[in-house]
């Protein structure tokens, strides 16, 4: 197998919507990830093998020193092979280059020994809030939550 990774490759949204559904497991999207890239990210990463995209990795930032890897995916048929590893190393080089000096990721529990072994990050003490969770009570700026 022969993979050509690319830095702010060009891919059409459907192609890149099968690889996320592929890769994540739900139902294809219509997200226009043309739009959302160019608006958010520094950059990100296209695996491609032949004119197949195989792999794909989001690399947002602050405009500052801080980018963030986000929405690493390999196609299931390509996964085991060092895809996903290269899509980051790529990336991490990418993100050096544009002067960022730090390279964060989360990502769920199982997918602790790629990102730590296979990729190389290590661990750190962290913090986050699911804004999405209704149950947790959240910090009000105002003093009125505690």
């Amino acid at each position: 197998m022969t993979i050509k990774y690319e830095w702010r490759g060009d891919f059409d949204n459907t192609a890149l919507n099968a690889l996320h559904a592929d890769g994540f497991g739900h139902p294809v999207a219509q997200t226009d990830w043309r739009a959302r890239l160019e608006r958010h990210s520094l950059g990100w990463v296209c695996a491609w093998e032949d004119d197949s995209l195989i792999g794909f990795v989001n690399v947002v930032w602050d405009g500052g020193v801080h980018a963030f890897i986000l929405d690493t995916v390999v196609a299931q048929r390509c996964r085991a092979q060092g895809v996903g590893a290269a899509l980051v190393a790529t990336a991490a080089h990418e993100a050096r280059a544009a002067k960022c000096e730090w390279l964060h990721v989360d990502f769920e529990e199982h997918l602790r020994p790629f990102y730590f072994d296979a990729c190389g990050f290590r661990h750190t003490a962290a913090g986050l809030i699911a804004l999405a969770d209704r149950s947790v009570s959240h910090f009000q700026p105002d003093g009125a939550g505690q």
